[in-house]
């Protein structure tokens, strides 16, 4: 199962979060599918490639719970259809 989750990259103290793609079973910092997206925390930015992360969606990835509630800062939700709407 794919899940959309948050890869730590930064430095000490100065974290910044690559969103991306990436194998259930792998750790935090593992091989990544595909680099979906940007988040630092610092400065409150996000960049969203939302085309690559529909196909993910619609494909059946899941995303954590802080990465959905970016995507739901970001309104990526309001682009999928109202069937694809579950994540558990």
């Amino acid at each position: 199962m794919v899940k959309l989750r948050l890869k730590r990259c930064g430095r000490k103290q100065l974290a910044v979060y690559r969103i991306v793609a990436i194998d259930l079973r792998s750790r935090r910092e593992g091989k990544d599918l595909r680099k979906v997206g940007f988040y630092d925390p610092m400065k409150n930015q996000t960049y969203l490639n939302v085309p690559l992360i529909l196909y993910f969606l619609e494909k059946g990835a899941q995303p954590t719970e802080t990465v959905q509630n970016i995507l739901k800062k970001a309104e990526v939700f309001k682009e999928l259809p109202p069937n694809q709407m579950k994540f558990d």
